[in-house]
């Protein structure tokens, strides 16, 4: 049983919003961070070492799939926050594509009100732009904020409507809530199955062009200018993509965009018709499209990583690549891939690869995160070096479906902390 003070000692803590980047010690009593310094005491304590390893804001990620209510043999709250926790995550956003749709307060509570029995971390509900997220009526966007939502966003289907899209970017931002868009043309994507190009045609399967993710970037771009609001696009996965949100930034658009682990360390080369873990929208790109995205990543396009872990029950994997769904179990080894391929690649800095995973991703659900006196102690630990083997039957998730199965990576998350207490740890 823990203490109510756990003495965290010797860790290299980057927090670069605090401007901290030293090996020092942390005191949490009870829910707060009480002390921060070098050599500090406290006899009652239960003090850990942490030396050779990160000590860092919580991380969050703002794009997961807990499936519950309605699809709990995919994922429940329970699993997905444990499979959350073991990645490294203190908290995570759930999106609204659940069965009823979180298109509606009564949702939006019941996913909290569950969370409080059930997650071991922090949930935090995405709700729905639209009713049922049919692209054709507004939801209850102001009841979905007040009953606990963070965002909206239609995600698995585009806002396509752009007078609809309008609208709630209009309104959205008279009350402080920002719009999440899965960014696809509808009519592009038809039966699309991979990226179209040199390997849909060698298989022989419908494509999906990089045009019908980036005609939706550039409307989103211009529709967010238009109604001087906040957007965040998720799950950006082309080099033309990249280039439009870099040319944004320099018209002060208020535009934030996400991409996921699977979109820079896997291309459309990797596509086997035998294995359904590697069919996800988007889909997985090019080279040319992967180096971009690493390129945008080092440069600070791109603000967040995201895993969006779409976790599926076997039944729904285990069919004809043209029948499965969509989707991968990403929670569990979100981190470990961007600490092999960016952090020990010498793409980003440490400091980078916070902000990454844990202050952007707050700043913009307006989530705090911080290393300082005072703070909720939400904290990750992570070891920057040291090797794991992906295992997808040890996962926690309910689900299996990863592409990484048997990759060796180096960095690995190290324990997870929320409110004070170790919810998790390989320590």
């Amino acid at each position: 049983m823990q203490s109510n003070k756990l003495l965290l000692r010797n860790a290299r803590v980057i927090d670069p919003t605090n401007k901290i980047d030293d090996t020092i010690d942390v005191l949490i009593e009870k829910e707060k961070i009480v002390k921060i310094g070098r050599h500090l005491l406290s006899p009652d304590a239960d003090a850990i070492d942490l030396s050779d390893m990160v000590l860092s804001p919580g991380f969050i990620d703002m794009h997961v799939h807990l499936r519950e209510p309605g699809q709990e043999d995919s994922e429940t709250i329970r699993s997905g926050t444990m499979a959350a926790a073991a990645g490294g995550f203190t908290a995570v956003a759930c999106m609204p594509n659940t069965r009823p749709v979180n298109d509606n307060p009564e949702v939006t509570e019941f996913i909290l009100q569950k969370a409080t029995t059930e997650a071991i971390i922090d949930v935090y509900p995405i709700g729905a732009v639209t009713k049922n997220q049919a692209g054709e009526e507004l939801a209850d966007l102001r009841g979905l904020k007040a009953a606990g939502a963070v965002a909206v966003s239609d995600d698995g289907k585009p806002v396509a409507n752009s007078r609809i899209m309008r609208k709630a970017l209009e309104l959205c931002e008279t009350f402080g809530l920002i719009v999440i868009d899965h960014c696809e043309d509808p009519n592009l994507f038809e039966h699309g199955v991979m990226h179209e190009g040199r390997y849909s045609k060698k298989l022989g399967v419908q494509g999906i062009p990089s045009a019908c993710e980036e005609i939706m970037v550039a409307r989103n771009i211009l529709l967010s200018k238009l109604a001087g609001a906040r957007l965040h696009m998720a799950h950006l996965s082309t080099e033309g993509s990249m280039e439009f949100i870099r040319r944004a930034r320099t018209e002060e658009c208020k535009v934030t965009a996400e991409v996921t682990p699977h979109h820079f360390a896997l291309t459309d080369a990797s596509v086997t018709l035998d294995n359904t873990n590697t069919k996800m929208n988007p889909p997985l790109r090019t080279k040319s499209d992967v180096e971009a995205v690493l390129a945008a990543i080092s440069d600070g396009t791109v603000d967040v990583i995201a895993s969006d872990h779409a976790p599926h029950h076997a039944s729904l994997k285990h069919v004809a690549y043209d029948k499965a769904a969509f989707g991968v179990a990403g929670l569990e080894t979100s981190v470990s891939i961007g600490l092999d391929r960016l952090v020990n690649s010498k793409l980003i800095s440490f400091g980078r690869f916070v902000e990454l995973y844990s202050l952007n991703p707050a700043r913009i659900l307006g989530i705090e995160r911080g290393i300082f006196v005072g703070a909720e102690a939400n904290l990750t630990v992570f070891h920057p070096s040291k090797k794991i083997k992906v295992n997808a039957s040890e996962f926690q998730s309910k689900s299996r479906n990863t592409p990484f199965d048997g990759w060796t990576l180096r960095g690995c998350p190290m324990a997870t902390i929320v409110r004070g207490r170790i919810v998790w740890s390989r320590l």
